[in-house]
């Protein structure tokens, strides 16, 4: 097993007294995992417990076989990196001061910045292609480079576990493609899960975990063509997935 392996063990976990999850079971050990499901389906709900932000009415996480809940909020933080759909910063911060932030786990709330830390900052925006407009504040830009701006931050953490809840979000078409290259680029030495929307960017993933109804319907190869089929039946057959060697499945519409 290697590090940054991830379990959630009969997983119920829902707000105010009401079930979104019930009973999950799954494994996420390091690659690429992409969430995928219709609207409602619990895929960011399971994110979150999978990051320890939401306590799990029953069941447990388990970080390379330790319970998350064992973990102090400083030590799950140096090993889990979380970006939120709506990602929140102030917006009087520069680009720069905002990635800094990644570094709190390691720092401390009053620490100075080390020239390590100097270091994971500059690597971090030049990875989401932000190091341009470093000192820009975050008010000053678009929705897409205010996204990029935040997963530099989560990247700066240096965390082997990269929890995205839907990264794409405000990126255009170029940026979106940057941004599965960057996370196939991580799964060679991270544990990298993203929460998707878009069908053709999960489905370049290493593997698909497919939500329905609060329950993990499938959770196999992105090429696994029982898997693209459960997705099909998911979606109640608006769309046809074509398989082809050596390259990502192709989604279409059926209109």
């Amino acid at each position: 097993m290697n590090a940054g392996c991830l379990q959630a063990i009969d997983i119920d976990a829902g707000y105010d007294g009401a079930l979104v999850l019930r009973g999950v079971c799954c494994t996420i050990e390091r690659g690429w995992t992409a969430i995928v499901g219709p609207n409602g389906a619990g895929k960011s709900t399971l994110l979150r417990v999978l990051a320890g932000l939401l306590a799990p009415a029953r069941g447990q996480v388990r970080l390379d076989g330790v319970p998350l809940a064992a973990l102090g909020a400083r030590q799950r933080a140096r090993r889990i990196a979380w970006l939120a759909q709506l990602g929140e910063a102030s917006g009087e911060l520069t680009v720069r001061e905002t990635v800094a932030l990644g570094r709190l786990p390691h720092t401390g709330v009053f620490g100075a910045l080390t020239a390590a830390d100097e270091a994971a900052v500059e690597r971090a925006m030049a990875q989401t292609e932000c190091a341009a407009w470093a000192d820009r504040r975050l008010n000053e830009l678009s929705g897409g480079e205010r996204q990029r701006a935040l997963l530099a931050r989560a990247l700066a953490t240096e965390a082997d576990v990269l929890l995205l809840d839907e990264p794409t979000a405000h990126l255009d078409p170029p940026h979106q493609v940057a941004l599965a290259r960057l996370a196939r680029a991580l799964a060679a030495t991270h544990t990298v899960v993203t929460v998707m929307h878009d069908l053709p960017l999960a489905l370049a993933a290493d593997r698909v975990l497919l939500v329905d109804r609060g329950s993990v319907r499938a959770h196999a190869a992105a090429d696994d063509a029982m898997l693209h089929e459960q997705i099909e039946a998911c979606f109640a057959g608006a769309l046809a997935i074509e398989r082809r060697a050596g390259a990502p499945a192709r989604v279409w519409p059926r209109l």
